[in-house]
């Protein structure tokens, strides 16, 4: 097996990935905040991080991927007060529809779904070891971490103390000691979520979740951290201090990765742009598989771009690989070399791909390695797994069989003219009919 080569974010260059223990791989990803349908944007480190573990565990004998809900945060207690409907309601139909719709992106569930409510006490004993250790303190029903008690505070995100200050929108409060210091814990009134706690009655703060449940599930040094580039600063500078704090001599994240953003039609996705689309928008328009390699058709590190234009040219690309796979059926295969090489150069999917497409081509020319090898490919990938792809699914599809349904039985009837309209009317969809000796069978063109 090739080596793994990984960009760490904390010392800004690629390395070899050597994990603490060989035997058992462990990873970290943050997940949603359940108050609303997960955007394009928020699909995109799932796909990334599925695309990692699927590699990781080709690599590797074990491997533990934990990504949380976060079920407890200001924008959940915000959307209920505006809607009236009630939290616990708000965070099961959000995390339900999270789900549905990664599912429908091909991606696999982590090993570990922890919600941050079910994990109070973890952060409770991790904010008193802090505040023990001099490294956080309470003030006026808050707990504080003090920022300048850890020295390397702003080397994960490279950030001078003035740029951190700049950038975190800091709240200006009278109970903090330094302007930095960031919250843990806060008193929460009777009309918010809220826990009994050695401070008083109160919630926690959002970056202590992360550390709580990585650190209860995975340890208090694991080896790869993942996230959105938009996570770096703060919550991920604040996770690293807070548990390096509390756990003194841990490494906790010995690798972090984290992926670029998304564009929508050029610009960054708004609502006042009118360029602003759920998973589930997207998903009326197009296959999840489509969407899938729209995802994956940029590096992971950079920047990509979404467009309906894309989606189209991701559709068209997967129709020529199961065209491939069609033209000469063969059971998944080994990874083939280039495939599984790129994957290990900090898991570059454009060039995978591009791997793929030379795979195809001997596909479509009759050679069924090539296209055991293409199978095997497009499965570490989570793509090429659609036997009905030509088809489609859903009413759509049904409608395509009742008039086939209703063709054959003017054929059988010798309405030949009716049967024949039939087949053109489909053919004008986008429909190919194809009779043979089993019977008729369509597909999309």
């Amino acid at each position: 097996m090739p080596e793994l080569r990984l960009h760490n974010s904390l010392t800004r260059r690629r390395e070899t990935f050597v994990p603490a223990d060989p035997a058992h791989v462990r990873l970290y990803v943050c997940g949603p905040t359940v108050y609303d349908l997960a955007h394009i944007g928020n699909a995109r480190p799932v796909v990334v991080y599925d695309v990692l573990v699927r590699l990781l565990r080709r690599l590797f004998p074990k491997v533990t991927y934990v990504r949380n809900i976060t079920d407890v945060d200001d924008k959940i207690n915000a959307r209920a007060a505006e809607s009236g409907e009630p939290i616990a309601a708000i965070t099961a139909r959000t995390t339900a529809d999270f789900h549905a719709d990664m599912a429908a992106l091909g991606a696999l569930p982590p090993d570990v779904e922890p919600r941050a409510t079910s994990h109070i006490a973890e952060m409770i004993i991790m904010i008193g070891r802090l505040i023990a250790s001099g490294h956080a303190y309470a003030a006026e029903g808050h707990v504080l971490f003090a920022v300048p008690s850890y020295p390397e505070y702003g080397r994960l995100s490279g950030r001078s103390t003035d740029e951190m200050l700049a950038g975190a929108r800091i709240e200006v409060a009278p109970y903090k000691r330094n302007p930095g210091d960031f919250v843990l814990w806060k008193p929460s009134p009777a009309d918010l979520p809220g826990w009994d706690s050695p401070w008083g009655r109160g919630r926690p703060g959002w970056h202590i979740e992360c550390s709580a449940m990585s650190w209860r599930y995975l340890g208090e040094t694991f080896d790869i951290h993942g996230g959105g580039n938009d996570l770096l600063f703060p919550h991920h500078e604040n996770e690293r201090a807070q548990s390096l704090c509390a756990f003194p001599g841990s490494s906790f994240a010995r690798l972090w990765m984290h992926n670029g953003m998304l564009n929508v039609n050029g610009e960054k996705m708004s609502k006042s742009l009118g360029n602003f689309f759920t998973v589930r928008d997207v998903l009326a328009k197009a296959p999840g598989e489509a969407i899938r390699l729209l995802l994956l058709r940029g590096h992971y590190r950079g920047t990509i771009e979404f467009s309906d234009a894309l989606l189209a040219e991701g559709r068209r690309e997967l129709d020529r690989f199961y065209r491939a796979l069609e033209r000469t059926p063969a059971p998944a295969g080994d990874v083939p070399e280039p495939v599984m090489d790129a994957l290990c150069d900090d898991l570059n999917t454009p060039l995978a791909l591009s791997a793929m497409h030379a795979l195809a081509d001997a596909a479509m020319a009759g050679d069924a390695t090539a296209s055991a090898g293409l199978r095997a490919a497009g499965d570490l990938l989570g793509l090429l797994g659609d036997p009905a792809w030509f088809q489609g699914t859903g009413e759509d599809a049904a409608e395509i069989e009742a008039r086939l349904a209703e063709r054959l039985a003017a054929r059988k009837a010798r309405d030949f003219a009716r049967a024949d309209a039939i087949r053109q009317e489909l053919a004008e969809r986008g429909i190919l009919v194809e009779d043979g000796p089993a019977g008729s069978t369509w597909r999309r063109a």
